[in-house]
Protein backbone atom coordinates (compact mmCIF):
# COMPACT_ATOMS: atom_id res chain seq x y z
CA UNK A 1 0.00 0.00 0.00
CA UNK A 2 1.31 3.65 -0.80
CA UNK A 3 1.55 6.52 1.30
CA UNK A 4 -1.15 7.99 -0.98
CA UNK A 5 -3.39 5.05 -0.30
CA UNK A 6 -2.76 5.32 3.57
CA UNK A 7 -3.98 8.51 3.04
CA UNK A 8 -7.26 8.21 1.57
CA UNK A 9 -8.38 5.97 3.85
CA UNK A 10 -10.64 6.67 6.89
CA UNK A 11 -8.87 7.03 10.26
CA UNK A 12 -10.04 4.90 13.00
CA UNK A 13 -13.31 5.33 13.82
CA UNK A 14 -13.40 7.58 17.89
CA UNK A 15 -15.11 5.81 20.82
CA UNK A 16 -17.99 7.34 22.44
CA UNK A 17 -19.64 7.09 25.54
CA UNK A 18 -23.17 7.54 26.16
CA UNK A 19 -23.41 8.69 30.01
CA UNK A 20 -27.10 8.67 31.30
CA UNK A 21 -28.87 8.00 34.43
CA UNK A 22 -31.78 9.30 36.02
CA UNK A 23 -32.40 13.49 37.59
CA UNK A 24 -30.42 13.59 40.55
CA UNK A 25 -28.05 10.30 39.81
CA UNK A 26 -25.05 12.41 40.07
CA UNK A 27 -24.05 12.43 36.28
CA UNK A 28 -22.33 15.89 36.57
CA UNK A 29 -19.90 15.00 39.75
CA UNK A 30 -18.73 11.75 38.17
CA UNK A 31 -17.72 13.16 34.85
CA UNK A 32 -16.16 16.00 36.86
CA UNK A 33 -14.40 13.48 38.62
CA UNK A 34 -13.72 11.24 35.01
CA UNK A 35 -12.42 14.29 33.44
CA UNK A 36 -8.99 14.55 35.64
CA UNK A 37 -8.04 10.98 34.98
CA UNK A 38 -4.84 11.26 32.95
CA UNK A 39 -6.92 8.33 30.78
CA UNK A 40 -9.58 10.92 29.86
CA UNK A 41 -7.29 14.18 28.55
CA UNK A 42 -8.19 13.94 24.60
CA UNK A 43 -11.98 13.68 25.66
CA UNK A 44 -14.51 15.94 23.96
CA UNK A 45 -17.67 16.01 26.40
CA UNK A 46 -21.10 16.93 25.10
CA UNK A 47 -23.61 18.13 27.86
CA UNK A 48 -27.01 18.40 28.15
CA UNK A 49 -29.56 20.24 30.50
CA UNK A 50 -33.50 19.96 29.87
CA UNK A 51 -34.48 23.82 30.34
CA UNK A 52 -33.20 27.51 29.01
CA UNK A 53 -30.23 27.60 31.08
CA UNK A 54 -27.61 24.58 30.47
CA UNK A 55 -26.94 24.65 34.22
CA UNK A 56 -24.37 21.72 33.72
CA UNK A 57 -22.31 23.56 31.42
CA UNK A 58 -21.28 25.63 34.37
CA UNK A 59 -20.05 22.58 36.79
CA UNK A 60 -18.59 20.85 33.76
CA UNK A 61 -14.46 21.87 33.73
CA UNK A 62 -13.03 21.83 30.52
CA UNK A 63 -9.74 19.50 30.80
CA UNK A 64 -7.63 19.63 27.78
CA UNK A 65 -10.49 18.77 25.62
CA UNK A 66 -13.16 20.27 23.37
CA UNK A 67 -16.76 20.71 24.98
CA UNK A 68 -19.64 21.77 23.57
CA UNK A 69 -23.28 22.58 25.12
CA UNK A 70 -26.39 20.63 24.27
CA UNK A 71 -29.14 23.30 25.49
CA UNK A 72 -32.25 23.29 23.11
CA UNK A 73 -33.92 20.43 24.48
CA UNK A 74 -34.25 16.99 25.91
CA UNK A 75 -31.68 14.61 23.83
CA UNK A 76 -34.02 11.56 23.44
CA UNK A 77 -36.61 13.89 21.55
CA UNK A 78 -36.12 17.19 19.38
CA UNK A 79 -32.04 17.02 20.13
CA UNK A 80 -31.45 14.18 18.25
CA UNK A 81 -30.71 16.95 14.96
CA UNK A 82 -28.34 18.93 17.10
CA UNK A 83 -26.63 15.90 18.52
CA UNK A 84 -26.16 15.17 15.02
CA UNK A 85 -24.89 18.62 14.12
CA UNK A 86 -22.39 18.95 17.17
CA UNK A 87 -20.94 15.43 16.28
CA UNK A 88 -20.67 16.61 12.85
CA UNK A 89 -18.69 20.20 14.45
CA UNK A 90 -16.69 18.23 16.53
CA UNK A 91 -15.90 16.10 13.25
CA UNK A 92 -14.68 19.11 11.38
CA UNK A 93 -12.90 20.69 13.80
CA UNK A 94 -11.15 17.71 14.22
CA UNK A 95 -10.22 17.47 10.56
CA UNK A 96 -9.32 20.73 9.91
CA UNK A 97 -6.47 20.86 12.99
CA UNK A 98 -8.95 23.02 15.00
CA UNK A 99 -9.09 20.36 17.68
CA UNK A 100 -7.81 17.04 19.15
CA UNK A 101 -9.35 14.48 20.99
CA UNK A 102 -9.28 10.78 20.91
CA UNK A 103 -12.70 10.10 22.58
CA UNK A 104 -15.68 11.80 23.06
CA UNK A 105 -18.49 11.58 25.86
CA UNK A 106 -21.87 12.09 25.52
CA UNK A 107 -24.19 12.87 28.49
CA UNK A 108 -27.88 13.08 28.94
CA UNK A 109 -30.35 14.88 30.51
CA UNK A 110 -31.87 12.24 33.14
CA UNK A 111 -35.32 12.21 31.48
CA UNK A 112 -33.28 11.06 27.97
CA UNK A 113 -34.22 7.36 26.84
CA UNK A 114 -31.09 6.18 25.41
CA UNK A 115 -32.79 4.32 22.39
CA UNK A 116 -33.12 7.14 19.92
CA UNK A 117 -29.46 8.10 20.95
CA UNK A 118 -28.44 4.99 20.16
CA UNK A 119 -30.27 4.56 17.08
CA UNK A 120 -28.76 8.04 15.87
CA UNK A 121 -25.20 6.68 15.98
CA UNK A 122 -25.91 3.44 14.40
CA UNK A 123 -28.21 4.80 11.65
CA UNK A 124 -26.45 7.86 10.62
CA UNK A 125 -24.31 7.01 7.63
CA UNK A 126 -21.59 9.13 8.17
CA UNK A 127 -21.44 9.26 12.34
CA UNK A 128 -21.29 5.41 11.75
CA UNK A 129 -18.18 5.52 10.10
CA UNK A 130 -16.78 8.05 12.36
CA UNK A 131 -17.27 6.82 15.43
CA UNK A 132 -17.94 3.92 17.21
CA UNK A 133 -20.22 3.58 20.50
CA UNK A 134 -17.80 2.43 23.64
CA UNK A 135 -20.65 1.52 25.80
CA UNK A 136 -23.96 2.99 27.27
CA UNK A 137 -23.47 4.19 31.31
CA UNK A 138 -26.05 4.20 33.28
CA UNK A 139 -25.96 5.83 36.97
CA UNK A 140 -28.50 5.24 39.69
CA UNK A 141 -28.83 6.47 43.04
CA UNK A 142 -28.37 3.92 45.75
CA UNK A 143 -30.67 6.04 48.10
CA UNK A 144 -33.50 6.78 45.94
CA UNK A 145 -32.93 4.20 43.25
CA UNK A 146 -35.66 1.88 43.88
CA UNK A 147 -38.18 4.24 44.02
CA UNK A 148 -37.40 5.73 40.01
CA UNK A 149 -37.52 2.33 38.99
CA UNK A 150 -40.70 1.83 40.52
CA UNK A 151 -42.64 5.43 39.25
CA UNK A 152 -40.43 5.77 36.23
CA UNK A 153 -40.02 3.19 33.51
CA UNK A 154 -37.24 5.45 31.51
CA UNK A 155 -34.97 4.33 34.49
CA UNK A 156 -35.36 0.86 33.61
CA UNK A 157 -34.95 1.21 30.24
CA UNK A 158 -31.83 3.23 31.27
CA UNK A 159 -30.23 0.53 33.56
CA UNK A 160 -31.23 -2.52 31.12
CA UNK A 161 -29.11 -1.44 27.74
CA UNK A 162 -26.12 -0.44 30.33
CA UNK A 163 -23.03 -1.90 29.45
CA UNK A 164 -21.57 -0.10 32.93
CA UNK A 165 -24.14 0.28 35.47
CA UNK A 166 -22.81 2.57 38.30
CA UNK A 167 -24.43 3.04 41.96
CA UNK A 168 -23.74 6.03 43.18
CA UNK A 169 -24.65 7.72 46.93
CA UNK A 170 -24.18 4.56 49.03
CA UNK A 171 -21.77 6.34 51.22
CA UNK A 172 -24.71 7.66 52.34
CA UNK A 173 -26.45 4.52 53.62
CA UNK A 174 -24.44 3.39 56.84
CA UNK A 175 -26.86 2.41 58.86
CA UNK A 176 -28.13 -1.47 58.66
CA UNK A 177 -31.33 -0.41 56.99
CA UNK A 178 -29.16 1.27 54.56
CA UNK A 179 -27.60 -1.30 53.65
CA UNK A 180 -30.59 -4.05 53.72
CA UNK A 181 -31.79 -1.27 50.98
CA UNK A 182 -28.58 -1.01 49.16
CA UNK A 183 -28.27 -4.80 48.81
CA UNK A 184 -31.84 -5.10 47.78
CA UNK A 185 -31.49 -2.49 44.66
CA UNK A 186 -28.47 -4.30 44.24
CA UNK A 187 -30.14 -7.32 43.33
CA UNK A 188 -32.48 -5.79 41.65
CA UNK A 189 -30.25 -4.03 38.78
CA UNK A 190 -28.92 -7.09 38.60
CA UNK A 191 -32.11 -9.36 38.02
CA UNK A 192 -32.94 -6.38 35.25
CA UNK A 193 -29.32 -6.19 33.84
CA UNK A 194 -27.13 -9.22 34.63
CA UNK A 195 -24.50 -8.50 31.67
CA UNK A 196 -23.57 -5.01 33.15
CA UNK A 197 -20.98 -4.99 36.23
CA UNK A 198 -22.25 -2.71 38.86
CA UNK A 199 -19.48 -0.07 40.17
CA UNK A 200 -19.53 1.60 43.55
CA UNK A 201 -18.54 5.29 43.08
CA UNK A 202 -18.49 6.25 46.88
CA UNK A 203 -15.44 2.79 46.85
CA UNK A 204 -13.70 4.43 44.36
CA UNK A 205 -14.56 1.56 41.50
CA UNK A 206 -16.07 3.86 39.05
CA UNK A 207 -12.51 5.11 36.97
CA UNK A 208 -12.10 5.85 33.36
CA UNK A 209 -10.48 2.27 33.14
CA UNK A 210 -13.43 0.54 34.23
CA UNK A 211 -16.08 2.47 32.45
CA UNK A 212 -13.68 2.90 28.73
CA UNK A 213 -13.50 -0.33 26.75
CA UNK A 214 -16.95 -1.40 27.01
CA UNK A 215 -17.19 -2.37 23.21
CA UNK A 216 -16.40 -5.29 20.83
CA UNK A 217 -12.81 -4.70 20.64
CA UNK A 218 -9.95 -4.63 23.44
CA UNK A 219 -8.69 -0.96 22.94
CA UNK A 220 -5.53 -2.41 24.39
CA UNK A 221 -4.79 -5.50 22.01
CA UNK A 222 -6.89 -3.81 19.00
CA UNK A 223 -9.06 -7.82 18.72
CA UNK A 224 -12.34 -8.22 19.34
CA UNK A 225 -13.52 -9.88 23.06
CA UNK A 226 -16.64 -11.31 21.88
CA UNK A 227 -16.90 -12.46 25.54
CA UNK A 228 -16.75 -9.81 27.30
CA UNK A 229 -18.67 -7.80 24.78
CA UNK A 230 -22.21 -10.21 24.66
CA UNK A 231 -21.73 -10.99 28.39
CA UNK A 232 -23.55 -14.27 27.83
CA UNK A 233 -22.55 -16.15 30.32
CA UNK A 234 -23.58 -13.88 33.03
CA UNK A 235 -27.10 -13.50 31.41
CA UNK A 236 -27.30 -17.48 31.54
CA UNK A 237 -26.37 -17.95 34.99
CA UNK A 238 -28.51 -15.48 36.17
CA UNK A 239 -31.18 -16.73 34.15
CA UNK A 240 -30.47 -20.14 34.86
CA UNK A 241 -30.60 -19.05 39.09
CA UNK A 242 -33.39 -16.29 38.94
CA UNK A 243 -36.51 -18.16 40.58
CA UNK A 244 -37.76 -14.98 42.42
CA UNK A 245 -41.39 -13.99 42.17
CA UNK A 246 -42.58 -11.90 39.26
CA UNK A 247 -44.87 -8.60 40.13
CA UNK A 248 -46.50 -7.22 36.68
CA UNK A 249 -46.77 -4.03 38.42
CA UNK A 250 -43.00 -3.15 38.68
CA UNK A 251 -42.00 -1.79 35.14
CA UNK A 252 -37.88 -3.81 35.46
CA UNK A 253 -40.26 -6.99 35.73
CA UNK A 254 -41.27 -6.43 32.31
CA UNK A 255 -38.17 -6.63 31.15
CA UNK A 256 -35.96 -9.69 30.44
CA UNK A 257 -32.76 -10.39 29.67
CA UNK A 258 -31.71 -14.46 27.64
CA UNK A 259 -29.47 -15.89 25.45
CA UNK A 260 -29.90 -18.26 22.01
CA UNK A 261 -26.94 -20.17 20.88
CA UNK A 262 -26.27 -22.79 18.24
CA UNK A 263 -23.55 -24.94 16.81
CA UNK A 264 -25.20 -24.95 13.03
CA UNK A 265 -24.18 -22.94 10.77
CA UNK A 266 -26.56 -20.41 9.83
CA UNK A 267 -27.57 -19.40 6.27
CA UNK A 268 -27.04 -15.75 5.42
CA UNK A 269 -30.22 -15.16 3.49
CA UNK A 270 -32.39 -17.46 6.39
CA UNK A 271 -30.62 -15.05 9.02
CA UNK A 272 -32.04 -11.80 6.98
CA UNK A 273 -35.29 -13.27 6.89
CA UNK A 274 -35.07 -14.06 11.17
CA UNK A 275 -34.29 -10.62 11.62
CA UNK A 276 -36.36 -9.13 9.54
CA UNK A 277 -39.12 -10.64 11.00
CA UNK A 278 -37.90 -10.16 14.64
CA UNK A 279 -37.88 -6.83 14.44
CA UNK A 280 -41.10 -6.04 12.32
CA UNK A 281 -43.38 -8.00 14.92
CA UNK A 282 -40.89 -6.95 18.58
CA UNK A 283 -39.07 -4.33 17.17
CA UNK A 284 -40.28 -1.60 19.91
CA UNK A 285 -39.73 -4.19 22.64
CA UNK A 286 -36.47 -5.17 21.46
CA UNK A 287 -34.71 -2.86 23.70
CA UNK A 288 -30.99 -4.44 22.54
CA UNK A 289 -29.75 -7.44 21.11
CA UNK A 290 -26.18 -8.48 20.62
CA UNK A 291 -24.86 -11.31 18.58
CA UNK A 292 -21.98 -12.92 16.53
CA UNK A 293 -23.43 -15.65 14.14
CA UNK A 294 -21.41 -18.32 12.11
CA UNK A 295 -22.56 -17.71 8.44
CA UNK A 296 -23.08 -20.85 6.26
CA UNK A 297 -21.37 -19.42 3.77
CA UNK A 298 -18.30 -17.69 5.67
CA UNK A 299 -17.69 -20.25 8.33
CA UNK A 300 -14.59 -19.28 9.20
CA UNK A 301 -15.59 -15.51 9.51
CA UNK A 302 -18.85 -14.58 11.61
CA UNK A 303 -20.79 -11.83 11.72
CA UNK A 304 -21.01 -9.16 14.26
CA UNK A 305 -24.81 -8.08 14.83
CA UNK A 306 -25.86 -5.30 17.20
CA UNK A 307 -29.49 -3.59 17.18
CA UNK A 308 -31.86 -1.49 19.17
CA UNK A 309 -35.15 -1.78 19.16
CA UNK A 310 -35.82 -2.04 15.21
CA UNK A 311 -32.83 -0.27 13.96
CA UNK A 312 -29.76 -2.64 13.05
CA UNK A 313 -26.27 -1.46 13.04
CA UNK A 314 -24.64 -2.12 9.91
CA UNK A 315 -23.16 -5.77 10.38
CA UNK A 316 -19.64 -6.63 10.11
CA UNK A 317 -17.10 -10.21 9.92
CA UNK A 318 -14.41 -10.43 11.73
CA UNK A 319 -11.57 -11.81 10.04
CA UNK A 320 -11.27 -14.72 12.00
CA UNK A 321 -12.98 -16.29 15.29
CA UNK A 322 -11.47 -14.82 18.52
CA UNK A 323 -11.06 -17.84 20.05
CA UNK A 324 -12.05 -21.56 20.22
CA UNK A 325 -15.88 -20.59 20.86
CA UNK A 326 -17.36 -21.40 16.92
CA UNK A 327 -21.20 -21.32 17.92
CA UNK A 328 -23.71 -18.64 16.92
CA UNK A 329 -24.17 -16.62 20.35
CA UNK A 330 -27.21 -14.02 20.87
CA UNK A 331 -28.40 -11.43 23.22
CA UNK A 332 -31.34 -9.85 24.14
CA UNK A 333 -33.09 -7.26 26.13
CA UNK A 334 -36.53 -7.33 25.99
CA UNK A 335 -39.97 -5.59 27.29
CA UNK A 336 -43.08 -7.24 27.36
CA UNK A 337 -41.75 -10.32 25.17
CA UNK A 338 -41.30 -13.85 26.69
CA UNK A 339 -38.42 -15.74 25.73
CA UNK A 340 -40.29 -18.61 24.25
CA UNK A 341 -41.62 -16.44 21.76
CA UNK A 342 -37.96 -15.40 20.36
CA UNK A 343 -36.78 -19.00 20.82
CA UNK A 344 -39.14 -20.18 18.95
CA UNK A 345 -38.92 -17.88 16.15
CA UNK A 346 -35.06 -19.16 16.11
CA UNK A 347 -35.69 -22.61 16.20
CA UNK A 348 -38.19 -22.26 13.27
CA UNK A 349 -35.82 -20.99 10.86
CA UNK A 350 -33.26 -23.24 11.88
CA UNK A 351 -35.99 -25.96 11.16
CA UNK A 352 -36.43 -27.49 14.44
CA UNK A 353 -40.04 -28.09 13.93
CA UNK A 354 -42.26 -28.19 16.53
CA UNK A 355 -46.07 -29.66 16.64
CA UNK A 356 -48.65 -26.62 16.11
CA UNK A 357 -46.10 -24.76 14.88
CA UNK A 358 -45.20 -22.87 11.53
CA UNK A 359 -41.81 -23.73 10.07
CA UNK A 360 -39.79 -21.35 7.81
CA UNK A 361 -41.84 -21.33 4.89
CA UNK A 362 -45.16 -20.71 6.72
CA UNK A 363 -43.25 -17.96 8.32
CA UNK A 364 -42.37 -16.34 4.86
CA UNK A 365 -45.67 -17.13 3.31
CA UNK A 366 -47.80 -15.38 6.57
CA UNK A 367 -44.70 -13.94 8.71
CA UNK A 368 -47.40 -11.38 10.71
CA UNK A 369 -49.15 -13.85 12.54
CA UNK A 370 -47.06 -16.80 14.70
CA UNK A 371 -45.04 -15.84 17.48
CA UNK A 372 -46.55 -12.97 18.74
CA UNK A 373 -47.30 -11.35 15.23
CA UNK A 374 -50.89 -9.68 14.23
CA UNK A 375 -52.95 -10.85 11.66
CA UNK A 376 -53.42 -7.29 9.78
Amino acid sequence: MTASDQSRRPPPPIPLTLLTGFLGAGKTTLLNRLLRDPDLRDTAVLINEFGEIALDHLLVEKIDGDMMVLSSGCLCCNLRGDLITALEKLLRNLDNGRASFARVIVETTGLADPAPLLQTLMQHPYLVMRFRLDGVVTLVDAVSGSDTLDHHPEAVKQAAVADRIVLTKADLLDSSDGTAKRDALLARLRRLNPAAPILDAAAGEATAAALTGCGLYDPARKIPDVSRWLADEAIAAAHTHDHHHHDVNRHDERVQAFTLSTERAIPAAMLDLFLELLRSQHGPNLLRMKAIVKIEETPDRPMVLHAVQHVLHPTSQLDAWPDADRRTRMVFIVRDIEPRVIRELFDAFLGYTTPDRPDATALVDNPLVPFGGLDR
